[in-house]
């Protein structure tokens, strides 16, 4: 296990560099000129300079390889001056929004708490609540418990977040007033009334989430169980004596949880940037607000390291899905 994943780490590494690639050539097809966002009062000999500063007169390749050393150079050296103090990366130029002027991973680093408070917690209420109810409709198969899983999971399916977000504030905030619809990202929670009023405008945009994940993850531990109930190292156990708890919630369940590890893991990237319409929706300052904002302000490379930042989750968590089948299935070899 730890050859192969060792060997998967090598082999993410041009995995990344080809993506980061196709990236960088696709948005340099991209119509607009940053600097059209300079007010008119600069001088062109000043927008010159602000041209060259920020990469825009070099070759194409030059500037690929610029932005590379930025991400995963420089970058990584400025973390490690603010964790320990230290001076390597002074005096590098970092990668520089267009449209702020300002190091790119300094705004994601600001927008990525909004991002976990909403999407984060989501995900998490999603799985927990999604496991459960697969496993209780395998098991009870086409009984009232099935049939309302199945009709919640089916709403969470048809029903898209720009019409759910919407419908939840006009009953939960404007009707009833229960919940804010708009999300406070300038709260700082830093004692327990904040909390409270933390969780209370979380609760729309994490409902929301949640059903589209519960709806997911349930379904695919519903189908994954019913295959495993009927095989035939379930009846051995119930032949050996093995309590009917024993029987579902160890066998079935750990040889069911192994495409449900899929899922779950490849949809934490969806955590960083996947809930770009329910942010806009109930205004929540987060990665997929900046992600949309950046791409109408031209903001090249604000979208660049965004995008490539999701394409490095995915690579990650495929590899930890991977890792995770030979813990859950001892059969499963990587030699």
């Amino acid at each position: 296990m730890f050859t192969f994943t060792i060997r998967r780490l090598i082999l993410a590494v041009p995995t990344l560099l080809f993506i980061s690639l196709v990236i960088f050539m696709l948005l340099q097809l991209a119509p607009g000129d940053p600097m059209a966002q300079v007010p008119l009062t600069v001088p062109p000999a000043v927008k010159e300079q602000m041209r060259q500063a920020l990469g825009l007169g070099e070759p194409i390749h030059v500037q690929y390889l610029k932005w590379l050393r930025q991400f995963f150079w420089i970058e990584p050296l400025n973390l490690m001056d603010i964790w320990f103090g230290t001076t390597f990366a002074e005096g590098e130029l970092r990668v520089i929004s267009w449209q702020t002027r300002s190091p790119v991973m300094d705004i994601v680093a600001q927008r990525i708490p909004q991002t976990l408070w909403v999407v984060g917690v989501a995900y998490l209420v999603g799985i927990l609540i999604a496991l459960p109810i697969g496993i209780i409709s395998a098991y009870k198969q086409y009984s009232w418990f099935d049939n309302a899983g199945t009709l919640v999971t089916m709403i969470g399916f048809s029903v898209p977040p720009f019409f759910s977000g919407v419908l939840v504030i006009v009953i939960f905030s404007v009707g009833l007033g229960w919940f804010p619809s708009i999300y406070d990202t300038t709260l700082v929670v830093d004692d327990w009334a904040s909390l409270k009023k933390q969780i209370n405008q979380m609760f729309l945009p994490v409902m929301v989430l949640a059903l589209q994940i519960t709806s997911q993850i349930s379904r695919f531990m519903r189908a994954s169980m019913l295959d495993n109930l009927n095989q035939d190292y379930v009846r051995t156990a119930r032949a050996k004596g093995i309590r009917e708890r024993g029987v579902v919630l160890v066998h079935v369940l750990r040889n069911s949880m192994i495409p449900v590890v899929t899922v779950i893991a490849l949809g934490i990237p969806s955590i960083f940037g996947g809930a770009i319409i329910t942010e806009q929706v109930f205004k929540v300052n987060g990665i997929g607000q900046l992600l949309i904002t950046a791409i109408q302000a031209n903001d090249l490379p604000m979208v660049q390291t965004l995008t490539f930042i999701f394409a490095v989750l995915i690579v990650l968590f495929n590899l930890i899905a991977d890792v995770l089948y030979g813990v859950l299935d001892p059969r499963i070899r990587y030699d």
